[in-house]
């Protein structure tokens, strides 16, 4: 049981790291130049769930702005909101299903008390 806590509370905080990446990406969406980074995540012996971020190396556009000495190339941020806000909410119920985990295995061992007591 010991395990599948532990396993649950190494998913909880790959998927917290998940979101927190997404809400990065999303308020950067208009930051010229901002490469967006993406959350790996990978299996961590004996049991869990290890997350690895790593920076999405794409090339990013790049639109004509007028300034005063003309029109000057820049360069866009590489953040795609149709990508991002999907992912958000895979993401969130990832969060939410290893939380139910813990209440259930939290209930578990309450019963346990309960018999021995």
């Amino acid at each position: 049981m010991i395990n599948g806590v532990q396993s649950a509370l190494s998913g909880l905080q790959a998927f917290a790291k998940k979101i927190e990446n997404n809400a990065q990406n999303v308020a950067n969406v208009n930051t010229e130049g901002f490469k967006k980074n993406r959350v790996l995540l990978s299996e961590q012996p004996p049991q869990g769930v290890s997350a690895t971020v790593e920076q999405v190396n794409l090339s990013n556009p790049v639109v004509a702005e007028l300034t005063d000495q003309g029109y000057v190339m820049i360069e866009q941020s590489n953040v795609d909101l149709g990508e991002e806000l999907p992912e958000m909410m895979l993401n969130a119920h990832g969060y939410t299903s290893n939380l139910k985990t813990l209440q259930a295995t939290d209930k578990m061992l309450q019963s346990l008390l309960d018999i021995k007591v």
